[in-house]
């Protein structure tokens, strides 16, 4: 089984893109630091956070797709059927650590002292 080098770094690209997604949903930017706040204010973070979302549910529905089409038999490659459910797998474990975040932060600005 040889490895396909276009679909590598087609698939690492897609990884990179739902990184980038989730750092701004998060407020990260690229260096690690939170950015300044824009412009946009709220409508900037809800706009990335839903885009975050749908890149994750979209992940997931091809996953769904490749599998229901390998068990219909329409196709044999087991290695892109696995390959789409991790990744679906790790966006979706990845969007739960950034709810887990946004949680954990809004519970400690609730508890802070007035």
């Amino acid at each position: 089984m040889s490895i396909d080098a276009s679909r590598l770094m087609a698939m690492r690209s897609a990884i990179l893109e739902q990184n980038s997604a989730l750092q701004r949903a998060a407020g990260v930017g690229p260096g690690g630091q939170a950015g300044e706040a824009s412009g946009t204010g709220r409508a900037g973070f809800g706009q990335a956070l839903v885009n975050a979302l749908s890149e994750v549910n979209a992940s997931q529905a091809r996953a769904g797709q490749v599998t229901e089409a390998y068990e219909r038999g329409e196709t044999t490659d087991i290695a892109s059927v696995m390959l789409a459910r991790q990744q679906a797998s790790i966006g979706f474990e990845a969007t739960l650590q950034v709810r887990n975040r946004l949680l954990t932060a809004y519970k400690d600005i609730m508890s802070m002292p007035v």
